[in-house]
């Protein structure tokens, strides 16, 4: 069998469950953006088939996907290089999700932590649909045949069951159909912490609201959260390894290196030895250049709800172009009968 050469593609995806923050651009929007270009084809979705799995009020999922929609565009992801899609308006995810849970098996969803995570103690009751959203996730990955998907450390064991997935499936029908994607887990802030507490991931869910930068800060909300962020009373390291045990400052360096696209070590040879108290404020002069042309941008296109949906009907068709052949030939392989095309 011939080792298949597959086309240098990015898929990835956020829930859009409202109240994007810092982290999300961070740890991933923010390198969605990174990744467009020549060297790879770019797929950036609204994941609202996985936001469902637990209940939704309706009129929230549609102002959250146009909202998170926007946060994409924003941010610097353009709907013309890059595909930018809500993942209902491409049933061939839905479609390929269903041959996928035929496929994983019931002790591999078991060993995924997040369900855990998210279930607890009344697993019983939570929804199918959450038990079962890593093979979806895995389809939204194949469909397009993507060969790299940027994610936060949190994901990986799902991009795991990803490549268990294609390699059972491509071993049961004796092809190479399906890709070995690799995840790209990179940069200085792939997991931001809240500022009032930076052993915890910053949240929207937090009840105080000054532990997270909100997408949609001005700039004053987010000069004035930076400043008031918890740090402790020594001077900034001048090496990486002088972070250690120091979880907020660290989280701010993180953040620092992040936005201004360099190393930790980078930025701690030009601020080693400086007191928060100097630090902060160039924190909050350099979030406040990167975060509020987009909180302002994020508020035009969230007013032109009619522009956003233009955008993602635009974005389907263009990613039915690539996921319809590709169900077909899964169709073909499986022994199933494709669709007529109309």
């Amino acid at each position: 069998m011939s080792e298949t050469q597959f086309t240098p593609r990015v898929f990835s995806g956020i829930q859009p469950s409202g109240g994007l923050t810092l982290g999300n651009y961070l740890g991933a929007i923010k390198r969605f953006v990174d990744m467009q270009g020549p060297e790879f084809e770019t797929i950036y979705c609204m994941v609202d088939l996985h936001a469902i799995t637990v209940w939704q009020d309706p009129a929230d999922l549609v102002k959250n996907t146009r909202e998170l929609c926007a946060g994409f565009i924003a941010a610097g992801i353009d709907p013309e290089q890059s595909v930018l899609i809500n993942q209902s308006q491409v049933p061939e995810h839905a479609q390929l999700g269903w041959i996928f849970n035929c496929v994983a098996r019931m002790g591999w969803m078991k060993r995924m932590t997040q369900f855990k995570d998210k279930a607890g103690k009344n697993a019983e009751n939570a929804s199918l649909g959450l038990f079962g959203y890593p093979a979806l996730m895995a389809a939204d990955i194949l469909i397009y045949h993507a060969t790299h998907v940027p994610v936060g450390e949190d994901q990986k064991q799902h991009l795991e069951l990803t490549r268990d997935i294609a390699a059972k499936f491509n071993h049961d029908y004796g092809v190479d159909f399906f890709p070995m994607t690799e995840p790209v887990i990179e940069g200085a802030a792939t997991r931001v912490m809240s500022l009032r507490d930076g052993s915890k991931k910053m949240s929207k869910s937090d009840p105080s609201d000054m532990a997270r930068i909100n997408m949609t800060d001005d700039a004053d909300a987010i000069a004035r959260k930076i400043r008031k962020a918890k740090t402790d009373p020594d001077a900034l390291p001048s090496e990486a390894k002088g972070l250690e045990n120091r979880p907020e400052a660290r989280n701010l360096v993180n953040i620092y290196a992040a936005l201004s696209d360099q190393t930790v070590d980078q930025v701690l040879a030009d601020v080693g030895g400086k007191q928060f108290g100097d630090f902060k404020p160039m924190l909050a002069d350099l979030a406040v250049a990167k975060l509020s042309p987009i909180s302002t941008e994020m508020a035009r296109l969230v007013a032109e709800p009619d522009e956003i949906d233009r955008i993602l009907s635009r974005g389907a068709q263009r990613a039915r172009e690539i996921t319809r052949p590709i169900l077909r030939q899964t169709y073909d392989i499986v022994g199933m009968i494709p669709p007529v095309e109309v």
